[in-house]
């Protein structure tokens, strides 16, 4: 990367709802002598922004650029260390600023749930990053951080302990929150995508589609993100029942990544799913088995309306607007827990528990947006570049930074 750089790190989307709690958060979190600016497309509202913030966000400069002025946006990654963009549905709006970065050595991160952003991210721009020394790391939020570094820790413990490498891997997701217009706008994106070029559902069904060799991927069999089974089948001490997690389709590509990434250390059988718990109650299995059927059927319908003018419409009364989101008070009560159950080619077993306090798409993302960025901008990490994970572009550091700021990171051996 060139230097100086006039910022340590440019917030895109600053006006947008996450961008704001992003920012909020920027400014209890960063250093105090960190050089950071606002940007986005209007000046006015980056000004409100920026006002709403208070006095200690006074001394933030504040860019304007719009992700359909290439110029704006080049001009705006040569400035920076660090671009942090909130600006989705990504396939429609992220992959011209994505690609600036990685033509200026810019470090880039993003809250992308969206395989076929990361999938053409790859394919257009992966050299391009590894030429300038760009990290450019893909879904630094809720999605798909828990996920990445859990299974990452576990590795790690593996190695401490030499017990072998990972096979059967299984995450188990609890948590209290909605889901936000901005994820649901981005489910969209890809259904309008693949109704558009029905090739694109093979890149979206198939596990290994962002692997960066699938002829290296593990031949462990038929793998499928649609669950309805009882909790104790994946560990002995679980209770009640486990279904289809809606971002599972997306944070396994993620984490398979990884493991291609770093060499596929994680083991040649590494297998890995993630699930939903649906509760303990005598009702439980019908609510697990609701929601795997509702979400295959969501799918459905989703990609038959996204074909069609009217059926657009009809998605657009119907569904939560993308930049908005719950009141304060809603994003507090919120939490998460992800447990990772793994067990090693030894017959080790190890579980991973990482959880955090907020709304997961809400109040929990802005926190673990906002360290990636930092993490990004001031730690020393590994020379990787190209088009990243979390765990492979900022690994150990990155869990250290959101230990200290209050998540739980924890692995022990079973």
């Amino acid at each position: 990367m060139p230097q100086p750089r006039e910022f340590d790190l440019i917030l895109f989307g600053a006006t947008g709802f996450v961008g704001k709690l992003t920012a909020e958060y920027l400014l209890t979190a960063a250093p105090a002598d960190a050089k950071i600016a606002l940007a986005g497309r209007s000046a006015s509202k980056l000004a409100a922004t920026r006002a709403e913030l208070g006095p200690a966000a006074a001394s933030w400069e504040l860019v304007v650029a719009d992700s359909s002025d290439p110029a704006a946006l080049a001009a705006m990654a040569e400035r920076t260390k660090v671009v942090v963009t909130t600006v989705g549905p990504y396939l429609r709006y992220g992959l011209p600023l994505l690609g600036a970065c990685a033509a200026a050595g810019t470090h880039y991160a993003d809250l992308t749930g969206e395989p076929l952003f990361i999938h053409d991210a790859i394919e257009n721009y992966e050299q391009t990053a590894i030429d300038s020394g760009a990290k450019i790391v893909n879904s630094c939020g809720y999605d798909s951080i828990p996920s990445d570094l859990s299974v990452y820790e576990i590795y790690r413990a593996t190695i401490a302990d030499d017990t072998g490498e990972l096979e059967d891997t299984t995450l188990v997701a609890y948590l209290k929150g909605g889901m936000s217009g901005g994820t649901i706008d981005s489910g969209r994106a890809m259904m309008e995508d693949i109704a558009a070029d029905s090739t694109r559902g093979k890149i979206l069904a198939h596990p290994y589609s962002l692997s960066p060799d699938r002829s290296m991927e593990p031949d462990v069999g038929r793998q499928s993100d649609q669950t309805l089974a009882r909790a104790d089948t994946i560990d002995a001490g679980l209770d009640g029942w486990v279904t289809t997690f809606v971002m599972a389709s997306h944070n396994t590509k993620v984490v398979r990544r990884t493991n291609g990434l770093l060499g596929w250390t994680y083991g040649k059988q590494f297998r890995y799913r993630e699930v939903m718990n649906a509760g303990t109650s005598t009702a439980a299995p019908l609510v697990a088995a609701g929601i795997a059927g509702g979400l295959v059927a969501g799918m459905a319908s989703g990609a038959v309306l996204s074909r069609v003018s009217f059926g657009r419409k009809l998605l657009d009364r119907i569904l939560p607007k993308p930049g908005t989101g719950p009141d304060e008070k809603a994003r507090r009560s919120g939490w998460f827990t992800m447990k990772t159950f793994a067990r090693t080619s030894s017959g080790a077993k190890y579980q991973a528990t990482f959880s955090g306090t907020g709304d997961p798409g809400y109040q929990a993302t802005a926190v673990l947006l906002g360290q990636s960025g930092l993490s990004l901008a001031f730690d020393t990490l590994p020379e990787r570049a190209g088009v990243l994970t979390p765990a492979s572009a900022m690994g150990e550091a990155l869990t250290a930074r959101l230990r200290e700021a209050g998540m739980t990171i924890e692995v022990a051996r079973k």
